[in-house]
């Protein structure tokens, strides 16, 4: 035994290899994070910093700012409610058309937005497959609405939530639950008190990815729920809206937008997504 690994628990840690890094894989790596960086500096150059707190406080972009984040919200509970168990079965029930139920799940992640905004009025529209029955029976309507709104933005983000939550279930060390069910305890026990803490931090990364993709959501929302401004009028459709009249309103919305997604994300992602 080595002197590194006296006193160690556990396997030794993998040492991290160093070594000159190779012009050519700089080059490219440079090109790709000025591809992503610059737009956004192209954001705060152009911005009207001057104007900036007027436009802040206009009504329009406080009652959208309001509903994007309500609906997102509302967007993510919906996602938990269904996603968490939707993740579990596909992690740990092995049934006939796994993968295909697997495939499924991910399909809104590579569907265009406004083929999902056109497949939710086909099956919850007033004349679609549910929504035609959710109209006569219970007078529910989700097409442009604030509940639609929701709707549209848990189609597209449940995958990321879904996918997170399977990824952590898979990686958890199922010792844990075995030993809870010797000590008598049940399925739905187990589930709550050993299942759901080990995997919590995917529960919260995958939240979070869901949280930021339905604040985002355009294509099914402007397809699905309309735009109506203190309705169904989201900042993403906002922005849409203020391009084509007044471009230092759009920048002002996308800013807004650009703050909120990365200050979530910048001060959960050490806690919950990353390594420690």
């Amino acid at each position: 035994m080595s002197p590194d690994t006296v006193g160690q628990v556990g396997p030794p840690r993998r040492r991290r290899r160093t070594g000159r890094t190779p012009v050519a894989l700089l080059l490219p790596a440079g090109a790709g994070l000025a591809f992503l960086v610059l737009p956004l500096i192209g954001l705060l150059v152009r911005a009207p910093w001057g104007s900036l707190p007027q436009r802040l406080t206009a009504p329009g972009v406080l009652t959208a700012l309001r509903l994007s984040l309500l609906t997102a919200t509302l967007s993510t509970l919906f996602c938990l409610l269904l996603g968490v168990p939707l993740a579990w079965l596909l992690a740990r029930v092995d049934f006939p058309g796994r993968r295909l139920v697997r495939a499924l799940v991910t399909v809104p992640l590579v569907l265009p937005p406004v083929v999902g905004g056109v497949a939710l009025l086909l099956v919850l529209g007033r004349k679609g497959l549910i929504g035609s029955w959710l109209d006569t029976a219970f007078g529910i309507t989700l097409p442009f609405t604030t509940l639609g709104v929701v709707v549209a933005e848990s189609f597209v983000a449940m995958p990321f939530l879904v996918i997170a939550v399977e990824g952590a279930l898979r990686g958890a060390d199922t010792r844990y639950e075995e030993a809870a069910a010797t000590l008598g305890a049940g399925r739905w026990t187990t589930f709550r008190r050993v299942t759901l803490p080990l995997v919590a931090p995917g529960i919260a990364a995958g939240a979070v990815l869901c949280w930021a993709r339905a604040l985002g959501e355009f294509g099914a929302t402007i397809t699905f729920a309309g735009n109506f401004p203190g309705r169904t009028q989201t900042m993403p459709l906002a922005v849409y809206l203020a391009l084509e009249t007044d471009l230092e309103a759009a920048i002002v919305l996308s800013l807004i937008l650009l703050a909120v997604s990365v200050t979530i994300l910048a001060s959960l992602r050490d806690k919950w997504i990353t390594a420690a």
